[in-house]
């Protein structure tokens, strides 16, 4: 019984630590590029300029999607594209921001 309860702790403390490391900033960095990277190789040639990701340089946690209006379809697609990939907390990260991409996108 005590074998099975510290393989449940064990599993347990690695999925917080799963959690900790996917709301990492070069984490996230590196998946705000992925999906830029993705978006801007699927998008028309003239939105490719159009789409750039800025973090902010003192408080690292702090992104900036930068897109127009007709080149927030494709990187909605790329942040789909990629949600199977990423750690939980960056996937729930990465959905939420898509669902702000698009409230944002209808006013």
């Amino acid at each position: 019984m005590a074998n099975e309860e510290m393989l449940v702790l064990n599993k347990l403390l690695q999925e917080i630590e799963n959690m900790k490391l996917g709301l990492d900033p070069a984490v996230l960095a590196g998946w705000y590029n992925k999906v830029a990277s993705d978006a801007k190789a699927e998008a028309p040639r003239h939105l490719v300029d159009l789409i750039d990701v800025i973090q902010d340089p003192i408080l690292p946690m702090k992104f900036e999607f930068k897109t127009s209006r007709r080149a927030i379809k494709y990187v909605l697609d790329a942040i789909d594209r990629n949600l199977d990939e990423m750690p939980m907390a960056t996937r729930l990260y990465f959905q939420k921001l898509s669902e702000l991409i698009q409230a944002e996108s209808l006013r």
